[in-house]
């Protein structure tokens, strides 16, 4: 059960993200999130998404989540998402997602991903390290 509140809270926290940027980008700390401008979506529609990151003061688990929006900006697609270390050496994340069918083209897209921690203690609530949103580039690959 502590899985699905986990899950609700940073559901919560993501909307959040996306209906009040500017509240969230308060509590961002000086941690570094990349996005490579070139993604990739395979014959059978798979999207894979990368980047870098960089974190340190985790006392919790820690994730690099992405999503991706083309054609309309209010409709995005989550993209997997990836443990993080924060060691304070840079990493590389990749995100790959398999949505529905014909979701994304070749072509121009957008990208949010948020390096997020929960933290360790009582109920899991999230923490932003670093949040980037990125206009990127499609490729079938």
């Amino acid at each position: 059960m502590l899985f699905r509140q986990a899950v609700g809270t940073a559901a919560g926290a993501a909307l959040l993200l996306f209906l009040a940027p500017s509240a969230v980008a308060l509590s961002v700390s000086p941690d570094e999130l990349t996005v490579d401008q070139t993604a990739t979506v395979a014959a059978d529609g798979t999207v894979t998404l990368s980047g870098t990151y960089r974190c340190t003061g985790a006392s919790g688990p820690v994730f690099v989540s992405s999503s991706v929006s083309q054609s309309d900006p209010r409709v995005s697609q989550g993209i997997g998402g990836t443990t993080a270390l924060c060691d304070g050496a840079e990493h590389t994340w990749t995100n790959t997602e398999r949505p529905a069918p014909e979701t994304l083209k070749a072509g121009p897209a957008h990208v949010q991903a948020t390096l997020m921690e929960l933290s360790a203690t009582g109920l899991p609530l999230p923490s932003f390290h670093a949040v980037r949103d990125q206009d990127i580039t499609v490729v079938q690959g």
